[in-house]
C-alpha cells in the first residue's frame, strides 16, 4: 500500500475532562498517530487549556514527550521544579520523568505534542538532563532533541518563509511533521494543493514529499523530523 501525506487540523477539537487527574476541560486534537507511519511515533497532538486551566502532573513510564508552546503563557513542572513558559518555548521530557502544565496567562494556552514510545531499559544518552525547557525555539533551533532525551527525533525547529518563498521536504529515511503556527499559503503534494492556515498539520510518512509555499503574509511553522530505523518500511 502506498504511503500518503496525513493532513489534519485543529478546527474541531474534542473536549477532554480531567486530564491526568486535573479538574477542568482540555481541548484536544490528534493530528497523526503511529498507524501508517514508518517511524517510531506514538502520536502528534494539539491541546489547549483556558486561563487557570491545568494539565495534571504525571509520570512518563513508557514515552518521551516534546511540547512546543504555540500561544499564551504558563508554568511547567518538571520533576518537582517549576519553570515559566510562553509561546515559542519547547519542553523536552525523557522517559521516567514527571511533568505537568498550568495556564497562568489571561488567554488560552496552546501547545503541540510529539510523543514517542521508549523502553525505560534503554535509558537516556550520556549527559542527558531528562527534562529541559528550551527558550524561544525561533532563536535556539534547529535542535537535535536526541542529544537530550534520546530516541529517533532528530530535528525540531521553527520555520519562517517570506511571501512566495518555498521549502521542499522529502521523507527519505525520515518521517516529517509540520504544524502551521501563523500566516498561510499552500502545500503541493503531487498534483494536489492543500491550503495552509494556522492549525493545519501535515505529517509525511516515508517515501512522500511536499512543497510548502508561503502566502502574501508569510508562513510560520513548527517542523519535526524523525529518523526511521533501518531506513523504514512501507
Amino acid at each position: 500500500m502506498r504511503s500518503a501525506v496525513v493532513v489534519a487540523d485543529t478546527g474541531a477539537p474534542a473536549d477532554v475532562h480531567g486530564v491526568h487527574g486535573a479538574a477542568g476541560v482540555t481541548q484536544w486534537a490528534c493530528l497523526a498517530r503511529r498507524a501508517g507511519l514508518a517511524g517510531d511515533w506514538e502520536a502528534v497532538e494539539w491541546a489547549r487549556i483556558p486561563p487557570g486551566g491545568v494539565s495534571g502532573e504525571h509520570l512518563h513510564t513508557r514515552t518521551r514527550e516534546v511540547y512546543v508552546l504555540l500561544a499564551g503563557e504558563g508554568e511547567v513542572t518538571l520533576d518537582g521544579r517549576r519553570y515559566p513558559i510562553r509561546a515559542g518555548d519547547a519542553v523536552l521530557t525523557a522517559v521516567g520523568t514527571r511533568h505537568g502544565l498550568r495556564n497562568t496567562g489571561s488567554g488560552p494556552l496552546e501547545w503541540l505534542v510529539i510523543e514517542l514510545p521508549a523502553d525505560p531499559a534503554d535509558g537516556e544518552p550520556d549527559g542527558a538532563v531528562g527534562s529541559t525547557v528550551v527558550r524561544d525555539l525561533r532563536r535556539a533551533g534547529p535542535l537535535d532533541p536526541s542529544a537530550v532525551i534520546g530516541g529517533p527525533l532528530r530535528v525540531l525547529r521553527h520555520v519562517e518563509l517570506a511571501s512566495g518563498e518555498r521549502e521542499f521536504m522529502m521523507a527519505d529515511g525520515v518521517d516529517h511533521t509540520v504544524f502551521v503556527v501563523d500566516g498561510g499559503g499552500r502545500a503541493a503534494i503531487g498534483d494536489v494543493r492543500v491550503p495552509l492556515r494556522p492549525g493545519t498539520a501535515l505529517t509525511l510518512p516515508l517515501g512522500t514529499a511536499v512543497t510548502l509555499t508561503a502566502g502574501q503574509g508569510g508562513l510560520a511553522c513548527v517542523h519535526a523530523e524523525l529518523a526511521v530505523r533501518g531506513g523504514g518500511r512501507r
